[in-house]
């Protein structure tokens, strides 16, 4: 017998490899994760794809998947394995108390006769120290924490899962209701069916709002429409001419400078809060009322891809009121003619935006 249940021990409290070749071979998957705690501007640098050594993320999730194939190679008592599955996924994290940084998880598979929680691990610490590695020239200060397993299945143990979900907080999110475009501006927008193509530092391909400007993608909450319909406005997705109709994600909450992701691959930052009209448009004549000016939202597009009803829409990382795609006009007509919040977020941002140009002057 083990001393003392540990099977990596024998009789005599001596290291071995544990004799596996009577276990019955089963489906086994693990899952684990890890943070990297790191500056702002390191993690904005990141998310923008300027750091020099190149893409971070796409480098860590490839070191992942190469670290848990050679994981027996790193662990002595590790049983060589043939993997049937690794994923290795990077995600930007912002806490309320302005901890930032990238959230690392991991899960790995096979049919076989031990488990492949080593695996896991060592996939989320190789991908954490890579990141760390691609960006040590700009932030020597970060910090690789909390290797944890989250998830395990399969072997004589069953299933097990980390209770507690207390090392990443869970930012805002929901899901898309409806996607939209128009091929002019001041009107109903129409919702597609299947999926559309959204450019970087453009917007939603066909539709007419897009362009070489701050605001290329806006979003409308459905929770909007339902209010308006319960005023008796006869309206639906796309009648406020919003590109996505989102649903239970609370988007008047969001500050400035708040980034979003829409489905698994389009990285969007909140631009702009409200607008203003300084006529009745198609819209208004035709529903009655224009909710948009007081609760749409406008979104410049960092990374392209394809978005469809139905995906997720993730806070990947909160605000400060403040977004570098916003012009100063913009904001100085919102403070100006903008109506209730959606003036206060403008002068905020504009008082943010001076003080960065004092900053830079001084």
């Amino acid at each position: 017998m083990a001393l003392d249940g540990l099977t990596h021990l024998n009789e005599r409290g001596e290291a071995h490899m544990v004799d596996v070749s009577q276990k019955k071979e089963t489906e086994r998957v693990a899952s684990a994760e890890a943070r990297v705690v790191m500056k702002l501007e390191t993690l904005q640098a990141i998310t923008q794809g300027s750091i020099p050594k190149g893409d971070v993320f796409a480098t860590a999730r490839v070191a992942g998947i190469m670290a848990a194939k050679k994981t027996s190679e790193l662990i002595p008592l590790c049983h060589p394995l043939m993997l049937t599955r690794a994923e290795v996924e990077c995600a930007p994290f912002s806490e309320e108390d302005g901890t930032c940084g990238v959230h690392v998880t991991t899960t790995i598979g096979l049919n076989g006769k031990t488990g492949v929680e080593m695996e896991a691990l060592t996939a989320a610490s190789v991908a954490a120290l890579t990141i760390y590695d691609m960006c040590k020239a700009i932030d020597r200060g970060m910090q690789v924490e909390a290797v944890r397993v989250t998830h395990k299945e399969g072997g004589k143990s069953g299933t097990w899962d980390r209770i507690e979900d207390d090392l990443v907080p869970t930012l805002p999110q929901g899901t898309v209701r409806a996607v939209c475009i128009s091929k002019r501006k001041g009107t109903r927008k129409q919702p597609v069916e299947g999926t559309v193509s959204v450019k970087p530092d453009w917007g939603i391909e066909e539709d007419a709002h897009a362009g070489d400007w701050h605001r290329q993608v806006s979003l409308l909450a459905w929770e909007s429409i339902v209010r308006a319909q319960e005023m008796g406005l006869d309206v639906k997705e796309g009648d406020f001419a919003e590109n996505v109709t989102t649903e239970g994600l609370d988007l008047l909450t969001l500050p400035m400078g708040t980034q979003v992701r829409i489905g698994e691959d389009v990285l969007l930052e909140l631009t702009q809060v409200g607008k203003v009209c300084h006529t009745r448009c198609a819209i208004y004549h035709l529903a009655g009322d224009c909710i948009f000016p007081r609760e749409g939202i406008f979104f410049a597009v960092l990374k392209g891809g394809k978005i469809k009803a139905g995906d997720p829409v993730r806070v990947v990382k909160m605000g400060d009121g403040f977004s570098s795609h916003t012009p100063e006009e913009a904001l100085e007509e919102m403070v100006e003619y903008g109506e209730g919040d959606t003036c206060a977020t403008a002068a905020s941002a504009l008082e943010k935006l001076s003080a960065l140009e004092s900053d830079l002057k001084e």
